[in-house]
């Protein structure tokens, strides 16, 4: 069960969440539909390589990651989308795109959009395509000491 090494993590550090099955749902949109949940409460996680390292981006699901505002505020020159097929092995207990914003877990860094982090709860995917998890922020950012910044825009519709 993909969830298994972040209950055990949250067990261990005594945080209080919740966690709740759903039907099949492979994209943040979809589970927030599924879910209930707003968009600005639900986090996605997505890979990106800085400079040769993978990283984990985190921010709402109704936003996307805007890439000069970012390399903007890493003070780098280049910031890429890491492709499934190069990060996939480091999410072994994963299903691939359900990965926890948890990197501390998979010895990654991890931003964190300042516009998540103003939500008093946040909500994610469990490792897997059908389940989720809902805590405090407060206890995420304790346990994962993500950098926090700005680097997302609204989702623009496409016609």
């Amino acid at each position: 069960m993909p969830i298994a090494k972040l209950r055990e993590f949250l067990d261990t550090q005594k945080v209080k969440y919740t966690t709740m099955g759903h039907s099949l749902a492979y994209t943040s949109q979809e589970l927030a539909n599924i879910t209930h949940i707003s968009g600005r409460e639900l986090a996605k996680t997505v890979i990106v390589k800085i400079e040769g390292e993978y990283a984990m981006l985190v921010l709402p699901a109704c936003l996307h990651v805007d890439f000069e505002m970012l390399e903007a505020a890493l003070n780098v020159g280049h910031v890429r989308l890491a492709l499934e097929a190069e990060f996939k092995t480091k999410f072994a207990d994963c299903e691939t795109g359900a990965m926890p914003p948890f990197g501390n877990l998979y010895g990654m860094k991890v931003y964190v959009d300042e516009s998540l982090a103003r939500a008093h709860d946040i909500a994610f995917a469990a490792g897997s395509h059908r389940e989720i998890v809902r805590m405090e922020y407060a206890d995420f950012a304790r346990l994962v000491k993500p950098a926090v910044m700005h680097f997302s825009s609204m989702l623009v519709a496409s016609a």
